[in-house]
C-alpha cells in the first residue's frame, strides 16, 4: 500500500492530488510515505507548498519501486483476469469528432458487454498530460509528438482536398497543385504549439508541402470546417469529416489526385509492463470499431 501511494505521489506531482487519484484522505496518503520512509530510514521527498521533488534515495527506490508495482499487477493479473469481468472507472481521452460522432453513439454496444466499467469520457483536441491528470488512455490522430508513453497504432485515416462551392465559383477550380499559387487556404494551427500547418499533398508517392495564402487560422476541427463552408479558403480533411458535407453539397472535393497524406490513428497508454483489464478492453474495442466507422488504411 504505501509503495503505491508513494508512487502516486510522484506521478502526481503532490499529495492533494495523488488522494484524489487514489480516493483517500490527503492526511492518509502523507502518513503513507512519512511511514516508508521511517521504514527505509532515509528522506524520499522534498515537499514544498507547492510541489514535491524527489531526493537522491527517492529516484532509486521510484524506479524500483515502479518495477515491483509492475511485477506485482501482472502476477496478479494471471489469475484474474481471465475469469473477472473488467471493472472500476476508466478515464480517456479522444479528438472531438471522434468522441461525438463515433465512440458516443457506440457506447451502449460496449457497456452491453462491459457493465461494470464507468468510463469518464474527455473530449478535446489539445496534449494530455496522463500521469498528472491520472488519464488511462488517449486516442489520437496525426504524427505524435516524442513521449514515454506506449503508442499503438490502429491504421491511417485517409484525407481529401475540400472546398466550399461559393469559394470555387469566385476563384475557380484547381486542376493541380500548380494552380494552388492563386487560392487561399483556410490555416490550421496545433493546439499545443501554434504552428500552421503546411498545405500537403502527395505526387509519385512522394509528400510535397505548400504554404498558401490564408485570411484566417484556426485551432480547433470545427472552427476549420466552418470557415470553410463559410467559403474562406480550401481545407485539408480526413474523408470521414467531410463525407456529411459533401453529401450535402456543401462541401466539394477538388485535386483528387493529389490527396494529403493519410494520417495515423493511435491509442496512447503510459504502463509498458502490464494494462488494467479495463484498458485493454476498451484498447481493444475503439481499435476496432474506429478501424471499421473511419475506415482506416
Amino acid at each position: 500500500m504505501s509503495m503505491r501511494v508513494f508512487a502516486a505521489v510522484v506521478d502526481c506531482g503532490g499529495f492533494t492530488r495523488a488522494a484524489q487519484q487514489l480516493q483517500l484522505p490527503r492526511a492518509t496518503v502523507s502518513s503513507a510515505v512519512q511511514q516508508l520512509e521511517a521504514q527505509l530510514g532515509t528522506r524520499l521527498l522534498h515537499r514544498t507548498t507547492r510541489r514535491v521533488q524527489l531526493t537522491l534515495d527517492g529516484g532509486t527506490f521510484y524506479e524500483r519501486c515502479q518495477q515491483l508495482l509492475a511485477d506485482f499487477d501482472e502476477l496478479e493479473s494471471l489469475f484474474s483476469q481471465q475469469s473477472a469481468s473488467p471493472r472500476g472507472k476508466l478515464r480517456i481521452d479522444v479528438p472531438g469528432p471522434i468522441g461525438r460522432q463515433v465512440l458516443a453513439p457506440a457506447l451502449p454496444a460496449f457497456f452491453a458487454l462491459y457493465p461494470d466499467i464507468e468510463l469518464e469520457l474527455g473530449v478535446t483536441d489539445r496534449p494530455v498530460d496522463l500521469i498528472q491528470e491520472g488519464v488511462d488512455c488517449v486516442i489520437r490522430v496525426g504524427a505524435l509528438a516524442e513521449s514515454r508513453l506506449v503508442a499503438r497504432r490502429i491504421g491511417m485515416l485517409p484525407q481529401g482536398n475540400y472546398a466550399s462551392p461559393d469559394y470555387l465559383a469566385r476563384f475557380g477550380v484547381p486542376v493541380s497543385p500548380e494552380d494552388l499559387a492563386s487560392h487561399c487556404a483556410v490555416n490550421y494551427a496545433s493546439p499545443s504549439t501554434g504552428k500552421v500547418f503546411a498545405w500537403e499533398y502527395l505526387q509519385d508517392d512522394e509528400r510535397r508541402e505548400l504554404a498558401l495564402k490564408a485570411q484566417v487560422s484556426v485551432n480547433q476541427v470545427e472552427s476549420y470546417i466552418a470557415c470553410a463552408l463559410a467559403g474562406l479558403g480550401m481545407i485539408q480533411l480526413p474523408r470521414y469529416d467531410a463525407e456529411p458535407h459533401v453529401a450535402e453539397g456543401r462541401l466539394v472535393e477538388v485535386l483528387a489526385d493529389w490527396p494529403p497524406p493519410a494520417m495515423p490513428v493511435s491509442v496512447l497508454y503510459p504502463h509498458r509492463r502490464h494494462l488494467s483489464r479495463r484498458v485493454q478492453v476498451f484498447v481493444e474495442w475503439a481499435s476496432a470499431l474506429l478501424r471499421e466507422r473511419l475506415r482506416l488504411e
